[in-house]
């Protein structure tokens, strides 16, 4: 395609903007409106999807040794949970260490554990991590079977909540964003159709001397894609703007070591671009749904 003919392609998709007026802002109207809630849930997808990703970097089974296992069944144990093929790691802490970090992590109180060195009634530990998260429980219940294992624990209980919770949250965010883009494309498909409408004795005398279809196209496309755009550019900053501020000010109040929040950048550039992407693609398809059904050449 010459570069003159692609500029008057442009040229006449942003007069159609211009002709169509208020059909023009109620369109643009639309894919803000879309494009600010799907901003939201994006920047909450994205954020839900580091969480579930700390989640299961955190998940590891801890498994404790019978306190009267000697040695060589502790070399058993070890060998034993090595065979497990979804096993990605293992690491021993023994009784000693177990006692030294449970005063670590007592800050002053710890000192009154000092009595137990003599006498330590902890439990020797292996610490075991599955290559998915979701093995953990299988894994868990097998090595609860194992000799001289004492107990076997996870966190079961929060970490099911927790995927479960992030998974639900992904269907629902997808299900609802699904909705939104689908209503704009609608309005931007009537928009379109007005465009051609108007247009059609237009059209026909330029099929008439000769024009082809892609010629007579272009341009609807091109309007689509600069309503989608334009649309796009106050949710970005409206959301980035939003994002930056709950950034700034909750991120030292969250407590939770599972909840980080991710840097404003570079979120902030795959935000703008996601949302730049989806208002084009939402412009152009509503132009194509349009040009198909009501543009006849």
């Amino acid at each position: 395609m010459k570069l003159r003919t692609v500029g008057r392609h442009i040229r006449e998709g942003g007069k159609n903007i211009y002709r169509n007026g208020w059909m023009t802002v109620a369109s643009i109207g639309a894919v803000t409106t879309t494009l600010l809630l799907v901003g939201i849930f994006v920047a909450l997808m994205l954020n839900l999807n580091q969480m579930a990703n700390n989640v299961e970097e955190d998940v590891e089974i801890r498994v404790l040794v019978d306190l009267t296992a000697q040695e060589e069944d502790i070399q058993k144990i070890e060998a034993k949970i090595r065979d497990i093929t979804e096993i990605s790691s293992l690491q021993f802490s023994s009784k000693e260490k177990e006692l030294e970090s449970l005063m670590e992590t007592m800050g002053e109180d710890g000192d009154q554990w000092e009595l137990f060195e003599q006498d330590n009634p902890l439990n020797d530990v292996f610490v075991v991590k599955t290559e998915d998260p979701i093995d953990t429980f299988d894994v868990a219940d097998e090595i609860a079977t194992f000799d001289n294992v004492d107990e076997v624990t996870y966190g079961q209980q929060v970490v099911e909540k927790l995927l479960k919770f992030t998974k639900y949250a992904r269907y629902i965010g997808i299900g609802l964003i699904a909705g939104l883009v689908f209503t704009a494309i609608f309005l931007i498909s009537n928009t379109i159709k007005l465009t051609i409408t108007a247009r059609s004795k237009e059209i026909g005398i330029m099929k008439l001397v000769g024009a082809t279809n892609s010629f007579i196209r272009w341009p609807f496309f091109i309007e689509g894609m600069l309503l989608g755009i334009l649309g796009s550019l106050i949710p970005i900053g409206v959301t980035l703007g939003a994002y930056y501020y709950v950034y700034n000010n909750l991120r030292e109040k969250i407590n939770f070591s599972f909840v980080e929040i991710i840097p404003f950048d570079p979120l902030a550039w795959q935000l703008a671009l996601i949302l730049l992407a989806i208002g084009a693609f939402i412009g152009v398809w509503g132009s194509v749904m349009s040009v198909r059904k009501f543009l006849k050449v």
